[in-house]
């Protein structure tokens, strides 16, 4: 399988070596406008060979992935669809999905995004572990090719991701809440202490493990988060003004003296996120389910998309035309109890006809 990656810094690298050390019929081409960058990513094995441009490096490919700031990807993604073989499956690596999802209908294009990556950007960094476990969102319109997603979802696992289905705008929206908002809030925070020991005349003290940790992702690459702002303002912003409103309950109580409103807040927000932990950690035994399905267009989508919807991530999926090529069988391999029986639930509410098996 030939895997192109288009953009070789941190994640198109760690792609690659994660696919060179994990599967065993990859072959990755990588393109990068910066030579200097392909010569760093050739000597530390992230690509078996560099191309000098997109159609170079999409040629003969059987996967490709754009990895690039949002605002360089839907010329790069629409540059590679038009290159690529007519089997290829495009994806990106975007954080925001709903600028490149509205640049394109090829069925050839599922955006994607990892929920990995380090504050040291580039290729000199690439991991082949960095996707170990992490969730990696999917975004199939309804016009996407099922076997190209099918496929698209094997190297994901292949390579240690756990792929997750989700539509653009629900995606844009939980990232600028869980990823957006709190980049925003250390911005925020070291520069308001900055301020205040520059009005009080006051040496830079020694911060707490507190700050350093609330303040991680203070002032991260502006080459690829500015894009991410611009490109999901509204969201970010609609999300911004919530903090401040739920802030200004916290100010309330602190101003009159709330013992118990304070407390209840505190303790609040310990269960919130310790559940919100547990779901990402949750995991258990793989049940295989199996699904009869026509054979058209969007059908494998319309199914990851109500999955993912309901929280439901499937660790693997295969699928199996009939011979007459009127129909076919999914099989999805799903983890834990619970969230099997959820998604039996959901396809059957679908219409499909759906046994686990033994």
């Amino acid at each position: 399988m030939r895997i192109a990656i288009l953009g070789v810094g941190l994640i198109g690298g760690s792609i690659g070596l994660a696919a060179r050390e994990r599967m065993s019929d990859a072959e990755v081409v990588g393109y990068d406008p910066r030579p200097d960058v392909l010569a760093t990513a050739l000597a530390r094995g992230a690509i078996d060979r560099a191309a000098d441009g997109v159609a170079a490096a999409v040629d003969g490919a059987s996967v490709a992935f754009a990895c690039a700031p949002v605002g360089a990807l839907p010329e790069l993604v629409a540059e590679a669809l038009d290159e690529a073989p007519a089997d290829c499956v495009v994806s990106d690596v975007g954080s925001v999905k709903r600028v490149v999802a509205a640049a394109t209908a090829d069925q050839r294009f599922i955006g994607g995004h990892p929920l990995a990556g380090a504050e040291s950007a580039g290729v000199e960094h690439a991991r082949a572990d960095l996707f170990d476990g992490a969730s990696w969102y999917l975004t199939p319109g309804a016009e996407s090719s099922g076997v190209l997603l099918d496929r698209l979802n094997g190297v994901l696992v292949d390579i240690g991701a756990r792929p997750v289905a989700i539509d653009p705008e629900t995606h844009d929206r939980l990232l600028a809440t869980v990823s957006h908002l709190p980049h925003v809030v250390a911005n925020v925070l070291v520069s308001q202490a900055a301020r205040a020991l520059s009005d009080e005349g006051e040496a830079m003290p020694r911060v707490g493990p507190s700050f350093r940790d609330a303040t991680r992702v203070a002032g991260a690459n502006p080459g690829i988060w500015t894009d991410i702002y611009v490109s999901n303002g509204e969201a970010i912003a609609q999300q911004i003004e919530d903090a401040a409103e739920r802030l200004r309950e916290v100010a309330a109580s602190l101003r009159a003296g709330d013992a118990s409103a304070i407390e209840s807040w505190n303790e609040a927000a310990a269960g919130d996120r310790r559940r919100l932990l547990e779901a990402d950690l949750a995991g258990g035994e793989v049940h295989e389910l199996r699904l009869s399905v026509p054979n058209r267009p969007g059908i494998v989508a319309r199914v990851a998309l109500a999955l993912g919807k309901a929280g439901v991530n499937i660790v693997d999926m295969a699928l199996s035309p009939a011979p007459d090529m009127r129909s076919g069988q999914i099989a999805l391999w799903v983890a834990g109890d619970e969230p099997a029986d959820r998604a039996e639930e959901l396809i059957g509410e679908l219409g499909f006809p759906v046994t686990r098996a033994s």
